[in-house]
This record gives structure tokens, sequence and C-alpha cells, in this order.
């Protein structure tokens, strides 16, 4: 049996609304106007889906799982917010709703190093760059 074109239009329609919400909860959150990260079905509340299909949804059209999607912002997110050496690590991790522990295992199980050594090297970096230029 085919499965007809408009199933596939819906799944992507799916991802999408998805995606859209999550950045723009995403940015509530840093921006202070949320202060509860949302789950998955949050998410499947906000675009009217159940949390199950969203999830097999997102997983069928992408490949990927709400999840990793989350994830993935989420380090983009700390990593910039790293990049202000003005900002403690502790509130960067107030600021995406994890206690200062909590942000430190999530950031290096991702990055594989914690915030601070990843600021560190970053700044490091940004040192030896302009050595090179001088």
């Amino acid at each position: 049996m085919k499965i007809p074109q408009k199933f596939f239009a819906r799944q992507h329609e799916i991802a999408a609304d998805f995606l859209r919400e999550l950045d723009k909860h995403l940015d509530d959150i840093v921006s202070g106007r949320a202060t509860e990260m949302f789950e998955v079905r949050d998410f499947a509340e906000l675009i009217h889906v159940h949390p199950t299909h969203l999830s097999n949804t997102i997983k069928s059209a992408t490949g990927y799982s709400p999840c990793y999607f989350f994830e993935e912002r989420l380090m983009d997110i700390s990593k910039s917010m790293l990049q202000n050496i003005s900002m403690p690590i502790a509130e960067i991790a107030r600021i995406l709703t994890y206690d200062p522990s909590n942000f430190t295992k999530f950031f290096k199980h991702f990055a594989g190093k914690t915030p601070k050594q990843y600021r560190e090297d970053y700044f490091r970096s940004l040192s030896n760059t302009e050595k090179l230029t001088i």
C-alpha cells in the first residue's frame, strides 16, 4: 500500500511547528519571559497533538527525537552565553533552569568538558588568534 504524500507533508509540518515553538520557548527562557523548561507534552499541547504522536512524528520526519533538538539548541545557547566572560557560570545555569551542578553535568556530557573548561579554551583560542594576526 502506498502512503499518501499528504502524510509526509503533515509530518514535516508538525516537525517545523515543534522546532518553531522550541526556538520561541528557549528565547523566552533566555530573556526571562519563562522560568520553567517545557517538556514534550507542553510542546504537544501547543501544537495540538498527542505527546507520543509528536515524538514519533519528529523521529520519523527527521531521524532524531525531540530531545536531540532540545539538547542541541541548549548547547548552542550555553556555548554562546559562556563566551560572555562577565556572566558567571552559575547565572547561566540559573537562566537555563539548571542548578550549577546539573548544568555542569549536562554540558560535560555533550561537550566533553565542563563549562569552565569550555570558557577557558574559548578565550585561550581568541588570544592565540590575536597573537597570530599581530
